[in-house]
């Protein structure tokens, strides 16, 4: 039968907060049991409450039903105690806690819940199994690293809202439900009772919100604003996130990038105890792709990308004489004492995986004996390749990995072989934080499927202003005014110089194929309230569960987040979505359609 709180039962500390300077104190705690020891004429009692651990000793002295009780205790009782802090006996101190000098002489104690025997062991280290912790997520986060991950993340978000008020920023939320508008990935819907046949969306992000309230006069805004996104979910990615957004009048792209870097600084500091270096590194879009072959290159190793494609010019071999020939180009890495681990069979299960991704394939120099050897040496002359062992700096101990094709193939393929082959070969650095910002980001990009251009961030960015000649006349050379900030090869944060000139706005949508009444239809209210006197103004979104889950070194995005979904995006724990009432699909108007077989 559990016992219930009285109006003496006041909890005075946290288990993880006392120390040898509350020694003689009286005490009242509150917690889970994490283990119970029993000795015969002494029990111990590890109390957890989300602060750590705190030693309650019961012996020869304490009350004998309290004793009882205790020894009645199993792993995850609620207990509220009450007793004073004395010294650990001399071998009885654990220097691995930081109670581990001080135990609680129990002087009276309430079982507030028995506990049935958990799934799992909590607070022992042990892996659980993803699927067991998901479904019985809040015994998860009771687990000690979990419960530390999402301290720290409210750590981040309360010096967010301090370090933006400080700066003079006014947090202001915009709404849940709005109008569905294209911002790049799918929408979660919501169906109107009231307006048949009519829908919500649930925000992306709030874009149009904030841009109309720079409109409206406040000219600096933040929030710490929850985004929901209908797309296929990975390690870094959920289907509701939070992300701290921001945006600001009459400020320049520098001034948005430093109030940004100003917020990681003071973070990094508060948070970790880390001075970051400012102002972080830039690099073109350009440059990314060509060094790095991603728009979110890891900086903290080496093995860029090389173009041998002057090297190999009059190549005889097919596949790099082919590529030449169609405007494409011959690429390579090079991985530094990687002979070794690179075996042949690995650099054939990374030729497997860059066929994947869409390569034709990988040429490769392994030079692990006293001469290298070369996938395509039959169509070499000695001499090229000497020449192309001196161009990629290819010495004994070395491979070269070679892709060849159009660009926009062989880039990313040799970006993702580079990350591979980086874990493979274990050699980026740990506790190490490389911050850049990628700029001028092509404003379109090519859609196979639709034969049309798309617009690579939201229509509402500003294009530079030497690009504007080339809007509907040659898209591919557009260029845009935004600018991501990447740390250890992960976009924490997008943003962008709004476009303000309605007519250019309108000009924007064109260039993207919306006819008049699409505009009018999706847009209308953003493009007359340009009409009114817009000033100039840019801003971003900063990703707060990545930034989490960065500086924590965690693998995923569930490791920052209370209660996550799956990759299928659903909720273990408690089994959502789930069908809807039958009786609520006929007041929203919607009828149930069975997926087709075929």
């Amino acid at each position: 039968m559990a016992e219930f709180l009285s109006a003496t039962d006041k909890r005075t500390h946290y288990c993880g907060t006392l120390t040898e300077s509350d020694i003689g104190s009286k005490v009242c705690v509150m917690g889970w049991v994490q283990r119970q020891r029993d000795l015969g004429a002494l029990i111990f009692i590890d109390l957890r409450d989300r602060t750590g651990i705190v030693q309650l000793s019961f012996d020869d002295a304490t009350d004998r039903e309290i004793f009882e009780k205790a020894f009645r205790c199993r792993s995850e009782f609620v207990l509220a105690v009450h007793g004073t802090v004395r010294p650990r006996a001399e071998g009885a101190i654990n220097p691995n806690l930081p109670t581990g000098k001080v135990e609680i002489c129990v002087e009276s104690m309430k079982v507030l819940s028995a506990a049935q025997t958990p799934p799992f062991e909590i607070g022992t280290g042990k892996k659980v199994n993803d699927e067991i912790a998901l479904r019985y997520r809040y015994l998860d986060l009771r687990r000690p690293e979990l419960q530390r991950n999402i301290r720290m993340r409210h750590e981040i978000a309360r010096v967010a809202r301090q370090y933006y008020y400080e700066n003079g920023f006014l947090e202001i939320e915009t709404p849940m439900m709005i109008k569905p508008t294209p911002e790049g990935a799918r929408d979660y819907v919501v169906p109107s009772r009231i307006h048949p046949g009519s829908m919500y969306a649930l925000p992306q992000s709030p874009q149009l919100y904030k841009q109309l309230l720079m409109l409206s006069g406040y000219d600096r805004y933040i929030q710490l604003a929850r985004c929901f996104r209908d797309e296929d979910l990975r390690a870094d990615r959920q289907p509701e996130f939070t992300q701290i957004d921001l945006e600001m009048s009459f400020a320049s792209m520098e001034e948005i990038m430093e109030v940004n870097e100003g917020f990681i600084k003071r973070v990094f500091k508060e948070v970790l105890g880390v001075d970051i270096a400012t102002p972080m590194q830039r690099m073109t879009f350009a440059e990314a792709m060509n060094l790095y072959g991603s728009d979110k290159p890891d900086t903290r190793y080496e093995m860029t990308i090389k173009d041998m494609s002057a090297v190999v010019a009059n190549t005889t071999f097919p596949v790099f004489a082919g590529a030449l020939a169609d405007g494409g180009s011959v690429r390579a890495i090079v991985a530094k004492n990687g002979a070794s681990a690179l075996t042949r069979k690995e650099i054939d299960k990374l030729t497997e995986h860059a066929k994947g991704i869409g390569a034709k394939g990988v040429a490769f120099i392994r030079w692990a004996d006293a001469a290298p050897n070369c996938s395509f040496a039959k169509f070499l002359a000695p001499e090229e390749l000497n020449a192309l062992i001196e161009a990629l700096g290819l010495e004994q101990g070395d491979v070269a990995l070679f892709v060849a094709d159009k660009d926009k193939v062989v880039l990313p393929v040799l970006g993702a072989l580079r990350t591979l082959v980086a874990k493979k070969l274990d050699i980026i650095p740990k506790g190490q934080f490389n911050f850049l910002w990628i700029t001028e980001f092509p404003f379109f990009e090519w859609n196979e499927e639709t034969g049309a251009w798309d617009a690579m961030h939201h229509p509402f960015t500003m294009p530079l202003e030497e690009c504007l000649p080339y809007l509907e006349s040659d898209p591919g050379k557009v260029r845009a005014k935004c600018y991501d900030m990447v740390l250890n090869g992960t976009e924490l944060l997008s943003g962008s110089i709004r476009i303000t000139d309605w007519q250019l706005q309108e000009q924007m949508f064109r260039a993207l194929g919306l006819t008049k009444e699409e505009i009018e239809a999706k847009f209308g209210f953003l493009v007359d309230a340009y009409k009114y006197g817009a000033p100039p103004h840019g801003g971003s979104g900063m990703g707060l569960d990545r930034l989490a889950m960065v500086m924590l070194g965690a693998d995923s995005l569930r490791d920052v987040i209370a209660f996550p979904k799956v990759q299928n995006a659903s909720e273990l724990m408690s089994g959502c979505p789930a069908p809807a009432d039958p009786k609520a699909m006929e007041e929203l108007h919607l009828a149930f359609v069975p997926e087709s077989k075929e």
